[in-house]
């Protein structure tokens, strides 16, 4: 995160132009990177079904927006007070939700060692980025296997050893602090931007309600990662809401919160929603040549019964 001060350093640039240049950089990449290639659920062998023929008052596809629309929705997201109010008062969770966003679209097109990458720097710049790990990794454990996992767990570890695994042998206390000790408001110091959510709410009342408020935060964790087992997400987007809802949890339950963390999740899940690919239009089946001449009585017979009885499941003759 000290890097982000360089520019002001070398050439007087406030750091919070440098948070909000590689947001959008990064979160328009991710826009246009989603679109390039969907990753499908894979499907076992079916029977072949009957060929369909386009509905009369089916219309065309919604075509996605180009690289230009995604770059204007971006600048959009930037000048709204969404990103905009915490890019007045610091920026520094935007890089953050940034590289998420990539990473996150790089899993879903299966680039496992980028993904690792991309998520591994946004691990070293903020914890709150970790969540982002095990989501991905579940994702790429659906198309991928154990050797895509290997491989983004691979990509993750360079930065995340060079990142906090050598700071945190210089001093672990502070590693220590930082990451367990003030989220559970356990630390010395307080935040000036406490927010009244249910988990400080609750550690206001005592040392039962800061345990309740631990027990709470520690179950939902378990939750969320319980879904990730037995429901993994399917796509970028599905891992992009469950990423979302979990920190949205693990904001409204810590003991130590402000309002200022929403922002990842609200981000994430907008992402989400303009990453979801257009819905495929549906046609109802072609009526079989052999049908249409049983039904106007020039294929009766035993070899016109069983098109008879299809077509009439598919509600297109008459009894």
């Amino acid at each position: 995160m000290a890097l982000f001060g360089l520019p002001h350093q070398l050439a007087g640039v406030d750091a919070r132009f440098v948070f909000g240049a590689v947001f959008a950089v990064t979160f328009a990449t991710a826009l246009r990177t989603s679109v390039r290639r969907i990753p499908r659920v894979p499907r076992t062998p079916r029977t072949p079904r009957t060929p369909r023929t386009p509905c009369a008052s089916a219309g065309p596809r919604q075509g996605r927006p180009t690289a230009a629309g995604w770059t204007v929705r971006t600048l959009a997201l930037c000048a709204s007070p969404l990103v905009a109010l915490p890019l007045a008062v610091g920026g520094d969770d935007l890089p953050v939700i940034g590289l998420c966003c990539l990473g996150l679209a790089l899993a879903g097109r299966g680039d496992a060692g980028r993904a690792g990458l991309v998520l591994g720097l946004a691990g070293t710049l903020k914890a709150t980025a970790w969540p982002a790990l095990p989501v991905a990794a579940a994702l790429l454990a659906v198309y991928g296997g154990r050797r895509a996992v290997a491989r983004f767990g691979t990509g993750a570890a360079m930065p995340l050893v060079c990142g906090v695994g050598l700071p945190a042998l210089a001093d672990p206390g502070g590693l220590l602090a930082n990451t367990v000790r003030y989220p559970l408001g356990l630390a010395d110091a307080a935040s000036p931007a406490a927010a009244p959510l249910p988990g400080r709410l609750l550690a206001g009342l005592g040392t039962g309600g800061h345990t309740a408020a631990v027990v709470l935060l520690a179950l939902a964790a378990v939750a969320v990662a319980v879904s990730l087992v037995l429901r993994p997400p399917r796509d970028a987007p599905a891992a992009a809401l469950r990423l979302a809802l979990g920190l949205c949890a693990a904001t409204a339950l810590m003991p130590a919160s402000r309002f200022g963390y929403l922002v990842h999740p609200l981000v994430l899940a907008l992402w989400a929603h303009w990453r979801k690919p257009d819905a495929p239009t549906t046609a109802p089946p072609a009526l079989p040549a052999a049908a249409a001449g049983a039904g106007t009585g020039g294929g009766a017979g035993a070899g016109g019964a069983a098109p008879l009885d299809a077509a009439r499941a598919h509600g297109r003759l008459g009894a």
